[in-house]
C-alpha cells in the first residue's frame, strides 16, 4: 500500500499534540464533511488513487498524478464550499492534469506490457483466469486513445452516468455515449480478449 500524499501541510497546520479528526456525516445522513485537508485525504485517497492508475499506465504515474490533483485542491481547499462536491473537484483536477500531459507528452508515452497485479478477491473462480482477463482488459483499454479510455474509466470502473462523464469531461452527453459505443467497439475485436473469454 502507498503511503498517504499530500498531508503534511495540513498536518502542519494543526497544533502540536492535536489529532486531526476524521470525516464527520452531517445530520439526515447527507455526504461526509471534512474539516481538514487531510482528513480527507486519509479518507478518500484508495478511492482517488484507483481513479489516478486508471488513467495512466504506470502506478508510479498514477501516485504523481493524485499528489499533483491534491496539491491543487489544498491551493484551493478554503473556497470549497460543498463539502460533497469534492471528489469530483479532485476528478476534475486529475482529468485536467491528465489531459495536460497529454498535450505535453505525446511523444513521450507508451504502454507497459504488463500491469501490476492486484491482490486476489476471493471468489468460487479460478484467480489466475480472472487476474489473465483483468490483464487483458487493462492492456485492451490502454490501447484505446485517451479521450475514449478517460471516458470508458468514468463510465465503467468509476461508476459515473453518461451525464455526470459528460459534466467532468465538459463535452456533450452525445459525445460521450457515441466515444464510449466506439471504444466498446474496439475492445469487442480485440484479439487479446477474444482469447480470454
Amino acid at each position: 500500500m502507498t503511503t498517504p500524499v499530500c498531508t503534511s501541510a495540513s498536518a502542519a497546520a494543526a497544533p502540536a499534540g492535536q489529532t486531526l479528526p476524521h470525516a464527520r456525516v452531517r445530520q439526515g445522513g447527507a455526504a461526509p464533511t471534512y474539516p481538514s485537508f487531510a482528513s480527507y485525504v486519509r479518507a478518500r485517497q484508495p478511492v482517488l488513487l484507483r481513479t489516478a492508475r486508471s488513467l495512466t499506465a504506470n502506478p508510479s504515474d498514477a501516485e504523481d498524478l493524485l499528489q499533483t490533483a491534491l496539491a491543487k485542491t489544498y491551493v484551493a481547499w478554503d473556497r470549497i464550499e460543498d463539502q460533497r462536491a469534492l471528489d469530483g473537484y479532485v476528478r476534475r483536477a486529475l482529468l485536467n492534469t491528465r489531459t495536460s500531459q497529454w498535450r505535453k507528452r505525446k511523444v513521450d508515452e507508451f504502454c507497459c506490457d504488463e500491469l501490476p497485479e492486484p491482490e486476489p478477491v476471493p471468489g468460487d473462480d479460478d484467480p489466475a483466469e480472472r487476474q489473465a482477463l483483468r490483464d487483458a482488459m487493462w492492456r485492451a483499454i490502454m490501447k484505446l486513445p485517451a479521450r475514449q479510455r478517460a471516458m470508458v474509466v468514468l463510465r465503467y470502473y468509476e461508476d459515473l452516468s453518461e451525464v455526470q462523464t459528460a459534466e467532468l469531461l465538459g463535452v456533450s452527453v452525445g459525445t460521450v455515449k457515441s466515444a464510449v459505443s466506439r471504444a466498446l467497439g474496439k475492445l469487442r475485436e480485440d484479439p487479446e480478449l477474444g482469447l480470454a473469454r
